[in-house]
């Protein structure tokens, strides 16, 4: 029997209601370019956006009449990587400055994240990996105002005697190994 195909995921598709606040929402916070848009055959309309041109989109936000119901944030989420810690400062920025509350920030030990929600209510995560490896789940929170160094350092000190605490480096390697 050989091996199931590797899968990436390409894109995410949302029902939204308020369609065109929650199209800001994605073009004007997060920083969105919309590939392309038009009617849902049947009805609605619907946007496709990116911010990375090798996927002409990343999210499909389809209108519509009645929204799915959503559970808790850390467990029913979309989540973006994105480079650095200033990064996740800038977003905390600008998600304060659209009214979004709350805004948590969580330390997996693996990554540095910030969960909050769209203006539809659908969770979402931004985050920036660590150069740590923990086993998951674990979750705790971290200061974003605090230096990177500092969070590094306050990251380290939390996980260092957590089962399978190493570099991602080391745990990408092994796991590498294992995938053949």
């Amino acid at each position: 029997m050989s091996n199931p195909p590797r899968l990436t995921l390409a894109h995410a598709t949302l029902a939204v209601k308020q369609f065109d606040d929650t199209l800001a929402f994605y073009r004007d916070v997060l920083g969105f370019h919309v590939t392309n848009q038009g009617e849902v055959p049947g009805g609605g309309r619907m946007s496709f956006v990116s911010q990375d041109p090798g996927n002409h989109h990343q999210i499909a936000l389809v209108e519509a009449e009645q929204l799915p119901s959503h559970g808790f944030v850390m467990a029913d989420h979309l989540a973006f990587r994105t480079g650095s810690l200033d990064d996740l400062r800038i977003l905390r920025g600008k998600l304060t400055s659209a009214g979004i509350d709350p805004i948590l920030p969580i330390c997996h030990g693996n990554a540095w994240s910030l969960y909050f929600n769209d203006p539809e209510g659908n969770g979402l995560e931004c985050f920036v990996d660590t150069p740590f490896h923990v086993a998951q789940p674990f979750a705790n929170g971290f200061d974003l105002d605090q230096s990177d160094e500092e969070i590094a350092a306050a990251t380290e000190a939390l996980i260092e005697s957590e089962p399978e605490f190493q570099s991602m480096a080391e745990w990408r390697s092994s796991f590498e190994a294992r995938l053949g």
